[in-house]
């Protein structure tokens, strides 16, 4: 039997994959009543909303997508320990990836997952600047342009590995309608998988960081209809970008170059050959 094609895997899952958080679990309030009894998720969510148990989730966009990227890749997780041979590393919050997947079931490639959250344009804003097409309301993030993209041979800090030992790297994109009048705050949650450099734009994500954005319409998002024809069109273009670079990314460089020399003078070490 072949490897299985991530891609194609991590689409037909989250195909499967339902939203269903409803709230923030509170354990006590003043209108609680002991004990909660349920038979089902419907008489339960109804007794938990009725003792005060459940309060809103957040509305911010970075705290939403927070709750969203976690509850996803949970969800991964949970399917991916059944794949016999399948590897799986969960990120950490800030770091990049998401989530790394390998192992032989993919082929023994290391493969880079990122989640990306991103709400729907209010439809009225979006026609009042002229446009029919359904867009997101600011750009998705794809990299950080000026650390571990700009130098993918190095370990920078908060990645598991440099960027070019990866076999590939994936978007999964959670594309959702905000409800500010319901707890669970999410409609219409749509799940897209794609290349990043298919759905790359020629902009930045934003205008005060050093973020490689993507399009804006969400068709595009969907068929993979980027800036560039090619990969390495993409590469091309991003990696001669003239991004700022701070004092502190500087000094993240300067270690993770000493520590590749370093790498590098102990493998000429270990197998430099016996004179004899």
């Amino acid at each position: 039997m072949g490897a299985i094609n991530l891609i194609e895997w991590l689409r037909d899952q989250c195909g499967e994959y339902r939203y269903d958080l409803e709230g923030v679990f509170r354990r006590d309030s003043a209108s609680a009543n002991w004990p909660v009894t349920a038979s089902n998720p419907t008489e339960l969510e109804a007794a938990l909303t009725a003792g005060g148990h459940l309060l809103p989730l957040p509305k911010e966009s970075a705290a939403l997508a927070n709750v969203l990227e976690v509850s996803v890749v949970d969800f991964l997780l949970a399917r991916l320990a059944d794949v016999d041979g399948a590897e799986m590393q969960r990120g950490s919050e800030r770091g990049y990836p998401d989530l790394e997947i390998g192992g032989p079931a993919f082929g023994d490639g290391l493969f880079a997952v990122d989640v990306k959250s991103a709400r729907r344009e209010d439809a009225k804003k979006t026609r009042e600047r002229g446009h029919e097409d359904e867009k997101t309301q600011s750009r998705i993030t794809l990299y950080t342009g000026n650390t571990y993209f700009r130098h993918p041979d190095l370990h920078w800090p908060g990645t598991f590995r440099p960027f070019n030992e990866y076999a590939g790297h994936l978007d999964l994109i959670l594309i959702y309608t905000l409800n500010p009048d319901s707890r669970h705050r999410v409609e219409d949650l749509e799940v897209i998988v794609q290349e990043p450099w298919r759905i790359a734009s020629r902009e930045r994500s934003s205008t005060t960081r050093e973020y490689i954005g993507a399009v804006e319409k969400i068709e595009d998002l969907r068929n993979g209809r980027g800036a560039f024809a090619t990969p390495e069109a993409f590469y091309k273009y991003w990696r001669a970008y003239h991004f700022k670079v701070s004092a502190q990314v500087q000094k993240q460089y300067e270690r993770a170059l000493a520590e590749k020399m370093r790498e590098l003078e102990q493998y000429k070490a270990a197998h430099q050959q016996d004179p004899a």
